[in-house]
């Protein structure tokens, strides 16, 4: 089943279920009842006509089987229905057998039980007085129950007696079961709703860090070409062309420069001002080292451990948001830890595993919990705590999951496990999530 499907329909599916259940075993009940009742203690029943019940009920039952498994959604008009069904049958089964003087007559509030759980205020009242209303009319219409010959009133009573001890049973019994399982359907309902509010929020959050984004690129493109252009005459001066110290700074600023022009390109072109360039057909062990070397090389950590890729190769789609990731994850991991940083990508043939390990401080409890939210970050700094928020939903979006441990030995662990598949069609990351993951 679908877990994107609207939780209200994925409970009363559940629901239903539940029912359908519920009604096998009021089907198979009241056989027994039945036969035991007419055959065992000799009180003659309609037994054509309790039977057709029955198998009315076995009819129904097949019919909502069918409509569980239909792709449609499923209402709380539509269980209200199914338990109108299921009050109509139990009318005409008391109504066959002695009416309001039928101690199973106390299964209406089984039913009302149920629906107080399954549906809506307006519902539960309409069964309150539908069930009401029945009660009444068993009291006055009714088939007279035939005792035995040489039974007088107080067999009656017994029976009366016995009658009620195996409806409180039945009742009981059904009630601490199938309540519990329909309660368990609705925290699970509640659950999916939850994680639905946080996963909008959460996109709210990226949207506006992606206006925020493609607002200070714009802003930043000014003052970077003026730079450039400064930068350039410098490099033709006279006073700089015959120092050659002073000249291979100029070339160190220039190519610092450069990367910033990159970097605010990426930024826009991640936010939508250029859609459809960063996209690329490659291969995976040539993006994993193409990707693991431009990131060592601007930023020259003391001590880096990747020993490639492990697994078979493949063909892959790639964008930027994928090497922004693991920028965002290794460039967490060297500011925990300087003196030590150790990548490991596998390829286990369905999943490609990115592991990322450091000997900084290690993970508190609280940011271990709040994984993935955004503004929970040790740094204590403005803005700092999104690095893996950003990461969290690219992998999410990927259909991958994230995850994050202390090591035993000391230091951190993030490992980001993402579904081949993806990676091999190019999924359609969401634009507001695509690219925006320069930050902390």
């Amino acid at each position: 089943m679908n877990a994107t499907a609207n939780p209200d329909d994925l409970a009363n599916r559940q629901n239903l279920l539940l029912l359908i259940h519920l009604r096998w075993i009021a089907a198979c009940g009241q056989i027994a009842t039945i036969l035991a009742v007419h055959v065992w203690l000799g009180v003659r029943l309609p037994l054509a006509g309790m039977l057709a019940v029955v198998a009315f009920l076995v009819c129904v039952n097949l019919a909502s089987v069918w409509r569980s498994r239909w792709p449609g959604g499923i209402s709380s008009s539509g269980l209200f229905l199914e338990l109108l069904v299921d009050v109509g049958a139990l009318t005409l089964q008391l109504y066959l057998s002695g009416g309001a003087a039928n101690p199973f007559i106390f299964l209406y509030l089984l039913q009302l039980m149920l629906g107080l759980v399954l549906l809506r205020a307006w519902a539960v009242w309409a069964l309150v007085v539908i069930t009401s209303l029945c009660f009444i009319g068993l009291m006055f219409f009714r088939r007279e129950i035939v005792m035995p010959p040489g039974e007088g009133e107080a067999a009656f009573f017994r029976l009366h007696l016995q009658g009620m001890f195996l409806c409180f049973l039945l009742a009981a019994a059904l009630l601490a079961i199938f309540v519990g399982r329909i309660q368990r359907n609705l925290r699970a309902r509640d659950a999916r709703l939850e994680e639905l509010r946080q996963r909008s929020a959460e996109e709210e959050h990226i949207v506006r860090i992606g206006l925020l984004a493609s607002g200070a690129a714009h802003e930043l493109g000014t003052p970077l070409s003026t730079q450039t252009v400064i930068l350039d005459d410098w490099r033709h001066a006279a006073a700089f062309t015959g120092d050659p110290g002073m000249m291979e700074e100029l070339e160190e600023m220039q190519e610092q420069l450069d990367r910033c022009k990159a970097i605010v390109s990426s930024i826009l072109t991640a936010s939508g001002e250029v859609r459809g360039e960063g996209a690329a057909h490659t291969r995976l062990s040539a993006f994993i080292d193409n990707t693991v070397g431009e990131w060592a090389s601007s930023r020259k950590p003391a001590h880096f451990s990747f020993a490639g890729l492990e697994g078979g190769d493949c063909p892959i789609v790639t964008d930027m948001a994928l090497r922004q990731m693991a920028f965002n994850v290794l460039d967490n991991a060297l500011e925990a830890s300087p003196q030590m940083v150790r990548l490991r990508v596998r390829n286990s043939g369905q999943e490609l595993e990115i592991e990322v390990s450091d000997a900084g401080p290690g993970f508190s409890e609280q940011m271990l919990k709040a994984l993935g939210l955004p503004y929970h970050s040790t740094k204590g700094r403005p803005g700092s705590g999104l690095g893996l928020f950003l990461v969290s939903n690219v992998v999410r979006q990927l259909g991958g999951r994230l995850d994050a441990y202390n090591r035993a030995e000391g230091g951190a662990c993030v490992r980001m496990t993402l579904p081949l598949t993806a990676l091999t069609f190019g999924p359609p990351m969401n634009e507001d999530v695509e690219g925006r993951l320069h930050g902390d």
